[in-house]
């Protein structure tokens, strides 16, 4: 990754933050978009600018704000020279079961989730084409077994499956696109329906009986990033054995 410029949204916290870290120390320069998380976001950056400095910048945008996402690219190219990775991270989460669903539970889990990947990937298209790229979504192991409760959620990841494969497709061959579907990995932090008993639960139908951690999913990125010239239009479950056994 030695020279390569990686775009990660939501990449402040968790599981972007973890890839940020793994990213960067294989040598990448990073663009770390967030939309509310600046605390997190600046001392990110800090932390990883004090290992190499001006290796590390920030943008800060609402990704439902379509408008907007092209500034995402092209603010990093006028930063590091280009873009070589778009790491489609940025997600909501939340429970909507049917009966109470609002239209804006639809906008914001679909616009997160589907819609900002579709048109971030389109303004970065052609900068990626020019540095043979890659773009790398975050999936869900429930776009292919819903989750109960989660009904927009759960079609939104499914669609950015099939996001994932058709752009592969329209991309190739100079851009490889793939995506990595999480299983137990780090718990909502404000959804009060993961509580203990329900966690044991979810860990115990993993096939590795434990929840996994936010650099597993990192090590997925830097793999589909540096090692896996000749893999396209795959989702790859990080998940424990879980989707496997559901």
């Amino acid at each position: 990754m030695q020279g390569k410029v990686v775009l990660i949204t939501g990449g402040a916290r968790r599981v972007g933050a973890a890839s940020a870290r793994l990213l960067h120390a294989a040598g990448a320069k990073l663009m770390i978009h967030y939309r509310s998380s600046a605390s997190e976001a600046r001392a990110l950056s800090a932390e990883l600018n004090a290992l190499r400095a001006d290796s590390v910048a920030l943008i800060q945008a609402d990704l439902l704000d379509i408008g907007g996402l092209p500034a995402l690219v092209s603010q990093t190219v006028a930063t590091f020279g280009g873009l070589d990775v778009l790491l489609n991270n940025a997600s909501s989460f939340y429970p909507t079961p049917v009966g109470g669903i609002q239209e804006k539970d639809w906008v914001d889990l679909m616009g997160s989730n589907l819609k900002a990947p579709l048109f971030l990937s389109q303004a970065a298209a052609h900068e990626l084409k020019k540095r043979r790229g890659c773009i790398i979504n975050i999936t869900d192991i429930h776009a292919d077994r819903p989750m109960k409760n989660y009904v927009v959620y759960s079609v939104a990841k499914a669609g950015l499956v099939g996001l994932t494969k058709s752009l592969a497709r329209e991309l190739a061959p100079e851009v490889r696109v793939n995506g990595i579907a999480p299983g137990p990995i780090l718990w909502p932090e404000d959804d009060a329906s993961f509580d203990e008993v329900s966690r044991q639960r979810i860990v115990s139908h993993t096939m590795l009986k434990r929840a996994g951690d936010p650099n597993d999913i990192a090590l997925a990125v830097r793999f589909f990033a540096m090692e896996s010239g000749f893999v396209t239009g795959q989702i790859l479950a990080v998940d424990g054995g879980r989707s496997a056994k559901l």
